[in-house]
């Protein structure tokens, strides 16, 4: 039988490596466009929606490569697990807006280690580009529950033809409003209704127009001074 330790160290050794971004992307295809319609059909989806969280940020955990990024998404999943585990007892404090906050910054640390594999050892291949497309993905994501803290904290966030309810099943919603601003379609049936909400779709906006040119500018340059 093959020891924990060795067995760990093939799974890192796997998300590290450039054929994990397949495996990443189909995952992030689930969260960001599967994952919003079975939320607005089911009425109780909250575990499903924390396996995959869950499930996402532990391969932030084995894609880690350095010691500060792998602790600190050690520590913030084990604060997400703990926090979700408060809120589906029957304790009256459910922490919801720092329940937010945790995702937010783990989704932070997940860009940023995703970030620094896509350029490692000055390398461009079809993986490298299906790994900035996850970065993208993750960035959506990320502003998702960016719009969501907004809402739970001062009421309002987005504004148009939806009805929001103040729980997980808003999900949908603000995953739908996210990718509207990242690729800048901007279909005006939803719209930010407060400045902070304005910020942040402004922000994801430009992120949407900025990153596709850098990236691929960046990843074309290596690919020319590789050959």
């Amino acid at each position: 039988m093959t020891p924990v330790p060795a067995y760990l160290k093939k799974v890192k050794h796997y998300w590290t490596s450039d054929n994990s971004f397949i495996s990443l992307m189909l995952m992030l295809l689930f969260i960001v466009f599967v994952l919003p319609i079975i939320v607005s059909r089911e009425s109780d989806t909250d575990m499903l929606q924390n396996i995959f969280l869950v499930g996402l940020f532990i391969v932030g955990v084995f894609s880690a490569k350095e010691s500060v990024h792998f602790w600190l998404s050690i520590i913030l999943v084990s604060i997400h697990v703990l926090l979700r585990i408060i809120r589906f007892t029957d304790n009256p404090f459910q922490f919801l807006e720092l329940e937010r906050i945790v995702i937010i910054l783990n989704l932070g640390v997940f860009i940023l280690i995703n970030f620094k594999l896509l350029f490692r050892d000055q390398e461009a291949n079809v993986y490298r580009i299906v790994g900035a497309v996850n970065v993208y993905l993750s960035v959506a994501l990320m502003a998702t529950f960016a719009f969501e803290l907004i809402h739970l904290h001062f009421g309002t966030s987005i504004a148009g033809n939806l009805e929001l309810r103040g729980d997980d099943s808003d999900f949908a919603e603000f995953m739908y409003f996210s990718l509207v601003s990242i690729s800048t379609v901007g279909f005006g049936d939803v719209h930010p209704d407060n400045i902070q909400a304005k910020m942040i779709s402004s922000f994801v906006s430009v992120f949407g127009i900025l990153y596709p040119a850098i990236v691929i500018a960046k990843l074309v340059s290596i690919s020319t001074k590789r050959n």
